[in-house]
């Protein structure tokens, strides 16, 4: 793998994200060497936000139970974009609710023209940001309304595949980490080898 010591990654966290698209992510990149700092509107690092799990059992739609305290390891006050070489947003219903924090939506725009690795309803934020016209998107398809008013092209994958577009890496929900992560890494230069 390339080196990865000098380079950072942020992530937006808020209470009742998708527990897999946040520890996955952040374990496997983590574990590539990557440093991530993970923040959610006030709050600190150290302090936590509940996680969601959500799963597909038969239902109309996803079920939710309550998952883990993800613990947050940077302040959201002493965030500088410029730090940072990419930005990862994960789903679960989070990105609702920081869609609407003005704070949340500057940094969103400061990586449209970066990596940016979005799942599932990250889309939201994505689309909330207004840096997704014209672009190919894939999200969960209760948000394909929202990606579609935001001017991008919804792209109906299968869930266990992602797409890229440019810098833009997006997938439909946790069960495409494999294929999201993957193209993540491309975008970001890395490269692995066994």
């Amino acid at each position: 793998m390339t080196n990865t010591t000098d380079v950072k990654l942020l992530m937006l966290a808020g209470d009742y994200v998708e527990d897999y698209e946040i520890m996955v992510p952040y374990q496997a990149l983590l574990m590539l060497g990557y440093k991530i700092d993970v923040v959610s509107p006030g709050k600190k690092s150290g302090d936590t936000v509940i996680t969601a799990i959500h799963d597909f059992e038969g239902a109309q739609t996803y079920s939710e139970k309550r998952g883990h305290n993800f613990t947050l390891n940077a302040n959201f006050d002493d965030i500088d974009t410029d730090d940072y070489i990419g930005l990862i947003v994960p789903g679960g219903r989070a990105p609702e609710h920081l869609s609407m924090n003005p704070r949340v939506l500057e940094i969103v725009r400061a990586f449209a023209d970066r990596p940016l690795a979005a799942i599932c309803h990250g889309a939201q934020l994505l689309a909330a940001a207004n840096i997704i016209k014209g672009r190919t998107v894939s999200a969960y398809p209760a948000c394909r309304a929202e990606v579609e008013l935001a001017g991008a092209t919804y792209v109906d994958l299968a869930v266990t595949d992602a797409v890229t577009d440019g810098e833009l890496v997006t997938a439909p929900a946790w069960p495409a980490h494999p294929a999201w992560l993957a193209q993540f890494l491309s975008v970001l230069g890395a490269t692995i080898s066994i």
